[in-house]
């Protein structure tokens, strides 16, 4: 499944967008297919919004949340964003895309040609929830 993160921080007075990729650029890969996606909030441009979209299984979860535990650890935001961050975490469920002139069949909810099972994505958001909530008591971040 592609777990998508979506994170918005605030840079802090003084700081630009080029301190803040400095500091969150990752040094380890994932080693699954990852992409993620920056954007400068236009209301609001010392927001930026990270989304991460990450090709993973319930077994790799745990070892994907040590790797971006270790970045964070070794390359601590702190110095360029504000303490809060708010966190989103979900299940990309639906590519769709709406560039064609003119009409629009409708088509069921998809992910790389394959049509969601939203069963399994129930099942698979619960499992990840218990995951997360261990990696943050463990880790001790919010």
């Amino acid at each position: 499944m592609i777990v998508a993160a979506i994170l918005k921080r605030t840079l802090k007075e003084g700081k630009t967008y080029e301190d803040f990729r400095r500091a969150w650029y990752h040094t380890v890969g994932f080693g699954t297919e990852n992409r993620m996606l920056t954007v400068l909030n236009g209301a609001n441009p010392r927001e930026i919004i990270v989304i991460g979209l990450t090709d993973t299984t319930l077994e790799l979860a745990g070892p994907l949340l040590s790797i971006d535990a270790s970045e964070r650890q070794h390359n601590p935001l702190s110095d360029v964003i504000e303490p809060e961050v708010d966190r989103t975490l979900g299940v990309l469920v639906a590519e769709d895309d709406f560039s064609a002139t003119g009409g629009i069949d409708y088509l069921p909810a998809a992910v790389n040609g394959k049509e969601t099972n939203m069963a399994e994505v129930a099942t698979f958001i619960q499992e990840a929830t218990k995951l997360l909530t261990q990696a943050r008591d463990r880790d001790g971040s919010n």
